[in-house]
Order: structure tokens, then sequence, then C-alpha cells
């Protein structure tokens, strides 16, 4: 039986001090990029919080925030914070 591992929940601002170098690649949820999608609608219509589960270099993290934009490789947060889609597990809405 495989352990469930609870992500460590940070604040937006220290995302800019993680690091996402190494390629380690993440088992996403089926359905991410629509997650993103709707997410991304909700920050830009209704400021609107969202749970983000991702995949830093040392481990599972999970920020509660805003999803401003979406582009192919990376999500820009509020206060121009960058999290790349492929290091994300999951957004929760």
């Amino acid at each position: 039986m495989q352990a469930v591992i609870k992500p460590e929940l940070i604040e937006k601002e220290l995302i800019a001090n993680l690091s996402f170098s190494n390629a380690e690649t993440v088992q996403q949820h089926p359905d991410l990029l629509n997650q993103i999608e709707q997410a991304t609608i909700l920050g830009n219509s209704h400021h609107s919080k969202v749970s983000i589960i991702f995949h830093d270099d040392t481990g599972l993290k999970r920020v509660d925030t805003t999803i401003w934009a979406a582009g192919t490789k990376f999500i820009c947060l509020k206060g121009g914070v960058w999290i790349p889609i492929a290091r994300i597990l999951e957004v929760k809405i």
C-alpha cells in the first residue's frame, strides 16, 4: 500500500525561491489542462483562489492563490510568480 504524502502548504511569495531545475516528471491529474483553464477564468473574473498542488526539486507543495494567466509551459499567479505546468499535479477549484 502506497503512503499518501501531504503537500507542504507555502505562501505564494516563497515560490520564487523554489527550484524547478531537475527534469523530474510528475503524475498529473488527467484533466489538469481543463482545471488550469477553469481556474484562470475564475481568477480573472471573480479573483477566486484555488489550491495548486505541485512538485519542486525538494518535494510536494501546495499554494492557495489566484491564477492570472496560463501559457503552454507555465502558469502565472498574482504578483508575477510562475510555476511550470510540467510540475503541477492538480488544481483544486
